[in-house]
């Protein structure tokens, strides 16, 4: 079976952790244990996100004296890639000894004319009080918003219109390579190669690649065990199997499941008989097996 495992930001940071390396390898360390289950016995190839590296690089280039001027996001991407893409690795080759494994540095295509350009909705970097946050904004031409009781960065994230590398990575795949690829969504560039000021969602870059390397099984990995039916109430449910059309009738929310949900129903309705899954990190072999996480299929 041919896999693509997209790791949310919980598999290298989660909410309040502090941003060092020693605490992402050891997020790193323990997502690649339920990884392992993905890759016995299957093609698989793995993308991950990239939002608090790449806040927290945009926040030491922006504020550096020896700077004239800040490092644009397309670079701060591929320097996330490159170090997140070399520490899975790094634990993989020793859960997985004998096996090759190789990331892959990518580059997304997005269309300039884009919306979202107008509309920034990517949250990237840690959460400041409101009156830091609107100081940061203030100083250096950010776009902030809330998320939950802080406040946080936002910037463009327009939708993956191709990935450069793809056919490299295909071939990479082909001759059994496990291959690290499409990190953080890719480095945003425009049809002329040119970086662009964005960030791609990782998930809905996941998804293209799932669906244009043939992929039978899109897993988007989280914190929470399913798509959950009245979230956040105490009636809440987690929903075993769902259509991408009843999915996508839920109001779920844009800055964490919202971005999911949408990728796993471009590539279930694009890969008919394929089968996307949106569930915890920590449940890859239940997932394998349909007894855990929510499955989304077509109809």
């Amino acid at each position: 079976m041919r896999i693509v495992a997209a790791l949310g930001g919980n598999a290298l940071l989660r909410r309040g952790d502090p941003l060092d390396a020693s605490v992402q390898i050891g997020r790193i360390r323990a997502a690649v244990r339920g990884l392992a289950a993905a890759a016995s016995g299957n093609e698989l190839v793995i993308t991950h996100g990239n939002g608090p590296q790449v806040g927290l690089l945009a926040v030491e280039s922006a504020t550096d004296p020896a700077l004239r001027a800040p490092y644009p996001l397309d670079v701060l991407s591929a320097q996330t890639q490159g170090m997140i893409g070399y520490w899975l690795a790094r634990e993989l080759r020793r859960a997985l000894p004998g096996r090759e494994i190789v990331a892959v540095l990518s580059e997304t295509v997005v269309a300039p004319d884009d919306p979202a350009f107008a509309n920034p909705t990517k949250f990237i970097g840690r959460t400041y009080p409101a009156s830091e946050a609107h100081r940061l904004q203030a100083e250096h031409g950010w776009a902030v918003r809330r998320d939950g009781a802080a406040w946080r960065r936002v910037v463009p994230s327009p939708d993956p219109r191709d990935i450069v590398e793809l056919p490299t990575i295909a071939r990479l795949v082909d001759d059994g390579c496990l291959v690290i690829a499409a990190g953080g969504g890719g480095v945003p560039v425009d049809p002329e190669y040119r970086g662009v000021e964005a960030v791609v969602d990782k998930d809905l870059a996941a998804a293209l690649l799932a669906e244009h390397l043939a992929a039978d099984m899109l897993l988007l990995l989280t914190d929470v065990p399913a798509v959950m039916r009245g979230h956040g109430t105490a009636d809440a449910r987690p929903i075993g199997q769902i259509t991408p059309r009843a999915l996508r009738a839920m109001d779920l929310p844009d800055g964490s499941m919202g971005p999911k949900a949408e990728a796993a129903c471009r590539f279930a309705e694009h890969r008919r008989g394929a089968v996307a899954v949106i569930g915890s990190l920590t449940d890859v072999s239940a997932h394998l097996s349909g007894t855990a996480g929510t499955r989304i299929e077509s109809e």
